[in-house]
């Protein structure tokens, strides 16, 4: 039984004019291309495909909506890092990504997914400074944490701590074994459940 019965996908926007109503309140899913960013949303909505999984790097190219209950949104962005794309295509993800995060009221907070096994990117780091600075909060998700062994997990967070010395909080994830599956929806609740600005 999913925590969210009546999670939904709403739409997918190629540019700003096509976001939904700016209400309510939405948590944004960020992470490189290959970090497991629609594994991770699907472990936390309980549901199998709600967002689509792929082999291939960089298949989220629009910003997905998904309606959690009313006036409560998931928001999954275009991954960044690996994907093999026209610079064309990366230029308008850009300018997609930056028109929804700088100018979404809804928008209170960020979760960003890390590839536990990689640890924190300068495109990672450079995400949290932008969240902080637009007094948006920020959680990490170490994901895959299952292909590490006990000790590498815990350095790994240890280490995540460390670098993010308290300006976003960080935790150890799995989709496919569900460790943190349950801390991280709890994390995004508290998200979602602030104020908007």
């Amino acid at each position: 039984m999913s925590v969210y019965p009546n999670v939904r996908f709403m739409l997918s926007a190629n540019s700003a004019t096509q976001f939904p109503v700016d209400d309510g309140s939405e948590v944004a899913i960020a992470g490189r291309s290959n970090a497991g960013k629609s594994s991770a949303i699907n472990a936390i909505t309980h549901r199998k495909s709600l967002a689509r999984t792929s082999k291939t790097p960089g298949q989220t190219q629009l910003i997905n909506f998904f309606e959690l209950d009313p006036g409560r949104r998931l928001v999954d962005l275009p991954g960044y890092g690996f994907a093999k794309v026209p610079p064309a295509m990366k230029a308008h993800w850009k300018q997609l990504v930056g028109d929804y995060m700088q100018g979404r009221k809804s928008l209170l907070g960020l979760i960003i997914i890390v590839d536990s096994r990689r640890g924190l990117a300068q495109e990672d780091a450079d995400l949290i400074e932008w969240a902080l600075e637009a007094g948006r909060v920020a959680h990490v998700l170490l994901s895959k944490c299952d292909k590490l062994s006990r000790n590498e997990a815990r350095e790994t967070l240890r280490r995540a701590l460390a670098e993010l010395q308290g300006r976003a909080s960080a935790q150890l994830f799995s989709a496919v074994s569900r460790e943190g599956v349950d801390a991280a929806r709890e994390s995004m609740e508290a998200v979602l459940n602030k104020k908007p600005r």
